[in-house]
């Protein structure tokens, strides 16, 4: 079970190593979870005499006004044999075996914390005591009430302390050790009064009463130690500190344990009372009660780690990796986010991600649709035939086929197929711009770098721009090709109409006639059709090669070349983020670590012991 006491103090030093002093924040914080013990007295009650009888040395900073200006969480740790010795955890490995060095690390490292000012800080100092003449335990003493501030010090410092004491007391998780001195009324108690008012039927609260030896004559404190006058949970406990004079003369503490002991053996008020008094019996009694409580937190604690680590990765994720500082480092990390923006682009083209199917809309409906539209029969209706048949016959008349005519009349017909055909390269563009914005959004890394997000979005709208002016120029010679050769076997295959189309006897009205221009149209018509057929086909692989499968294949290209030209100062204005990311996720860093620590220390321990 020592284990326990031992695995809180690890617990509790990372917390301050890693910037968690249980004080309000954005963040999580595992100081408030840890069980506690806090010392709470007024000044003058006793309270550094009582710490410094369970630890069994002089080593607290003494003095008039508020000497305590900081939290010193007190790490007592039991060793067999050896010498006894501190350790403070701003100077690990730095061992103090003379505790007048210990006193003086502590004002000195509160004079650091404070500047040497009379002012408070919330931030602990930590410091462990291995001795074989203490119990495992922490402790954590706390500033004392006071009513007047003193020079030096602004008049919001009372208010300020007692903020500082309430903010640790307050906690469930927290035991109070309420310090009072036995020769003052208990109803003026600076300790009583606040611990009654956060913990009201005193469940977590031990009264320690000091000073009994100076009550005056005719007076003792067996209702209090009885709990008749102020009751609580557990029994009030009676300490007998040394008095100034023993202090003046450093008398041993083992001596004054000792003294204490044949004080309440040999005085007839308390000798019933014996043997639960004293700070021996109170370092006992802290002892195990810290020990239950932190083996009843534990599976709690354990629970809040996991799902703390699991929000903390969570969180650490979205706001991305750090910044490089280095020129090359920039560009790799720009270079990175650019190639899982164009990852995503390409998962909506192939699929993985929905978008890319319109695309094939365009081919399958779209172009189709426009096509037919064309209504290439109204355009070879009869009248528009004889007129341009005539116009291409010019001053003479054809002798034996209207071949002139039959070429314009396919050429205006096919001219029109450019308009569909422009209008499938527009819509595709259109669809890449889209699925470009989308795969912008869905790159969680450009969120957090506005300016890059800009330029990437840029970039690969311009690169769409240049592939949708060669798809169309792709596309419309395609259908200039049609125009530019006419398939000769077409009209081979055709059967030959003697009497209409090739005998020069008749005359030029004869060949004109309704029946004959319904075959030329009709003929057109066909070969048109044919024509269009093809170009249904070839225009989505024209465009398709020069749009869809060019985008997949070089979008950021140009982006890319011209980022290898930019300048450390260049790239960083790229990776612009917001300082107060920044430094969220450092803090959400540092923090991660202290869970995994502490999920690893409490791992560690077996429990079945």
């Amino acid at each position: 079970m020592e284990n326990l006491i031992a695995l809180v103090n690890r617990l509790q030093r990372a917390c301050t190593a890693l910037g968690d002093h249980g004080d309000e924040s954005a963040l999580p914080t595992l100081w408030d979870a840890l069980p506690s013990i806090a010392v709470v007295g007024g000044q003058s009650s006793g309270k550094s005499s009582v710490l410094e009888s369970i630890v069994g040395k002089d080593f607290l900073p003494r003095g008039s006004g508020i000497v305590t200006r900081r939290p010193l969480v007190l790490q007592l740790h039991r060793i067999d044999e050896g010498r006894e010795y501190g350790e403070f955890g701003h100077l690990p490995r730095k061992k103090f075996s003379d505790f007048a060095a210990v006193r003086k690390e502590i004002g000195d490292e509160t004079d650091r914390e404070t500047g040497r000012s009379k002012q408070i800080s919330t931030v602990p100092i930590y410091l462990s005591i291995y001795s074989p003449n203490v119990v495992n335990l922490t402790l954590i003493d706390l500033p004392g009430l006071t009513k007047v501030a003193i020079d030096g010090q602004s008049e919001s410092i009372v208010m300020d302390i007692e903020n500082m004491v309430r903010s640790y007391i307050e906690k469930p998780n927290c035991i109070i050790l309420a310090v009072s001195p036995a020769n003052q009324d208990l109803a003026t108690s600076d300790a009583i009064k606040i611990s009654r008012e956060v913990d009201p039927k005193g469940e977590r609260t031990f009264g320690v009463l000091t000073k009994i030896d100076l009550m005056d004559k005719g007076t003792d404190a067996v209702d209090i130690l009885e709990g008749k006058s102020y009751k609580l949970q557990f029994p009030w406990i009676g300490v007998v500190n040394r008095s100034q004079a023993d202090i003046n003369k450093n008398v041993d503490m083992i001596a004054a344990r000792r003294r204490e002991r044949e004080y309440f053996a040999q005085t007839p008020e308390y000798q019933h009372l014996a043997a639960r008094m004293g700070s021996e019996h109170l370092g006992k009694v802290l002892s195990k009660h810290l020990e239950a409580v932190i083996k009843s937190r534990i599976p709690g604690l354990q629970s809040l780690i996991n799902k703390t680590i699991i929000e903390l990765e969570s969180e650490l994720s979205r706001l991305g990796k750090p910044i490089a500082t280095d020129a090359g480092g920039k560009l790799y990390m720009i270079m990175e986010i650019c190639r899982i923006f164009d990852g995503i682009f390409k998962e909506h083209l192939d699929g993985v991600r929905p978008g890319g199917d319109k695309i094939y809309s365009v081919f399958d409906n779209q172009l189709p649709g426009a096509l037919k539209r064309l209504q290439f029969d109204k355009h070879l209706a009869m009248e528009n035939v004889r007129k341009l048949i005539t116009e291409a016959d010019g001053y003479q008349p054809h002798l034996i086929a209207p071949e002139q005519g039959y070429r314009r009349l396919i050429e205006t017909a096919l001219i029109t197929i450019k308009g569909p055909a422009e209008a499938s390269v527009d819509a595709v563009h259109a669809i890449l711009k889209e699925l470009v914005h989308k795969s912008i959004n869905e790159t969680v890394e450009l969120k957090q770098y506005p300016s890059l997000r800009v330029e990437v979005g840029n970039a690969a709208v311009e690169s769409l721009d240049r592939m949708k002016e060669e798809s169309k120029r792709a596309t419309l010679q395609l259908v200039e090709m049609e125009n530019s050769y006419l398939t000769v076997d077409f009209f081979r295959k055709l059967p030959q109409d003697v009497e209409k189309g090739g005998n020069p006897t008749h005359s030029v009205f004869d060949r004109y006639n309704d029946s004959y221009l319904r075959r030329i149209g009709s003929t057109v018509l066909s070969y048109v059709n044919m024509v269009c057929a093809s170009l249904r086909n070839s225009i989505p692989k024209s465009i398709v090669y020069c749009q869809v499968r060019e985008a997949k294949r070089s979008l950021l290209d140009h982006f890319f070349a011209e980022l290898g030209k930019k300048e450390a100062r260049q790239l960083g204005k790229l990776l612009d983020e917001d300082p107060a990311i920044m430094q969220r996720r450092v803090s959400i860093a540092k923090r991660l670590e202290l869970y995994r620590a502490a999920q690893s220390e409490i791992d560690s321990v077996a429990w079945s012991k």
